[in-house]
């Protein structure tokens, strides 16, 4: 009824809101024939296609005029095809789609069945010293399968041997490195697989760092990268105090949060022991103000890494084969290995990324966060007019400092801070002091 009263009128107008019901009820879907397909009813259907430029078709015209019809039909029949042919294209999209979705699915299966199997079926019991006040004092060394590195200092003379079990990209493990090489001490590095962490097998305390000393009685587990790093130093201005008997001035508490989760803390983890030595040659209000800047690294600095290196899936993912060329991943780690902590791990502090950010209040532009917070530290060591924040020397705090920038040395986050805040001659000085202090690095 509608199509004869349209047969009676010279132009037919576009009907918004209608058309595709329109297409629908007349089942104009079913013709395969163009030529014997009524024009008015290819009008509706070819406004139904190109919503933009309706047709406006004189019926009288094009029914006394053949060569306008077929003209009329002809280019129907080309924008007809041309949809279909964006049909399939897109059912040819989702199935990719469906294909990479169940690649990744099967890839997520084989990998959780591997963590299972390696971390489950044959589960190792952590080690632990029941017979002490002292939990982490083990008798025997914890099982190492492999040292990815040595770093041997002919110049250290505090006859410490120790084990540091790290993770490449870790800005804390990078702040351990980096007081151990100032220090100019010897240890092995063990590199971890942070998706199985298989080589924790032995701790309950499944973080790194973790440094493992040896002692008098046994072998000192360290946890906590700035307790470790206050231990250490505080040993160092004492030899003859064992790390053992320092670790107590270093408790752990453990306590509910706002939310009732579990959690613990390590109380005077900033603080040195010096006890009555005055042979530091330092001042209480340079002592304070170290100690002050390095909760400020982690508390505040810290959190700006993740945040920028993560900030999309592209840069997440070159981070990430950054650190496994850094790292030497293909060395340690099997193939399989390899990709996997490549790609999980790229997939999986993008997202850790997006939510620190907002956890942590950083701005919109993750970047001018972190050049505020660089700028405030930068503002701080020009007032004294001396190379570092230690003065002639870098303290802990520029040790901290210098752990979390060096963790993104090869980003692009690293190029455009050095481009946007001038903590290039700071960073460079870093650099040289930390090499001349180094030992030499002999792989296993």
């Amino acid at each position: 009824m509608f199509f004869s009263f349209c047969n009676n009128i010279n132009v037919l107008r576009p009907i918004h809101g209608h058309l595709k019901k329109l297409s629908k009820m007349s089942n104009l879907g079913r013709y395969r024939h163009l030529s014997f397909i009524p024009l008015n009813r290819l009008a509706f259907l070819n406004a139904e296609n190109d919503k933009r430029n309706f047709l406006l078709l004189s019926t009288p015209y094009t029914q006394n005029n053949a060569g306008c019809a077929n003209k009329f039909r002809r280019s129907f029949s080309v924008q007809n095809s041309q949809s279909e042919s964006k049909s399939d294209n897109g059912r040819k999209g989702s199935s990719k789609t469906k294909l990479l979705i169940m690649g990744f699915g099967f890839g997520a299966v084989i990998g959780v069945a591997y963590f299972y199997s390696k971390n489950f079926r044959n589960k190792i019991v952590p080690m632990a010293n029941i017979d002490s006040e002292n939990k982490l004092l083990f008798p025997e060394p914890p099982p190492v399968e492999f040292i990815a590195k040595k770093i041997v200092a002919p110049q250290n003379t505090s006859n410490l041997q120790l084990t540091l079990f790290q993770y490449e990209p870790c800005p804390f493990c990078k702040k351990v490195r980096a007081f151990l090489d100032f220090a100019g001490l010897s240890y092995d590095v063990v590199e971890v697989n942070p998706v199985t962490k298989k080589q924790l097998n032995w701790s309950a305390y499944k973080k790194v760092p973790i440094v493992v000393v040896k002692v008098k009685e046994g072998y000192q587990q360290l946890n906590d990268s700035s307790m470790i790093i206050s231990s250490l130093a505080s040993h160092l201005v004492d030899t003859e105090k064992d790390v053992s008997e320092i670790v107590k001035y270093y408790p752990q508490v453990d306590f509910q949060d706002a939310d009732g989760k579990k959690s613990s803390e390590i109380m005077n983890r900033y603080f040195l022991m010096f006890g009555d030595d005055e042979s530091t040659g330092r001042n209480k209000e340079s002592i304070i103000e170290e100690r002050n800047w390095r909760k400020w690294s982690d508390d505040v600095l810290m959190h700006t890494i993740s945040p920028n290196i993560y900030r999309t899936w592209e840069e997440s993912l070159e981070a990430f084969n950054m650190f496994s060329k850094n790292g030497d991943w293909q060395r340690i780690f099997s193939p399989w290995e390899r990709q996997m902590v490549i790609y999980v791990g790229a997939a999986a502090m993008y997202f850790i990324g997006k939510r620190l950010k907002k956890r942590h209040n950083i701005l919109d532009d993750a970047r001018q966060s972190l050049y505020n917070e660089v700028n405030y530290f930068l503002k701080t060591v020009n007032k004294k007019g001396t190379p570092f924040l230690g003065g002639i020397e870098p303290n802990l705090a520029d040790l901290a400092v210098y752990g979390c920038i060096s963790s993104i040395d090869g980003t692009r986050t690293f190029d455009e801070l050095m481009l946007n805040t001038k903590l290039s001659p700071w960073y460079e000085a870093m650099c040289r002091v930390i090499d001349s202090r180094r030992g030499k690095i002999s792989l296993s």
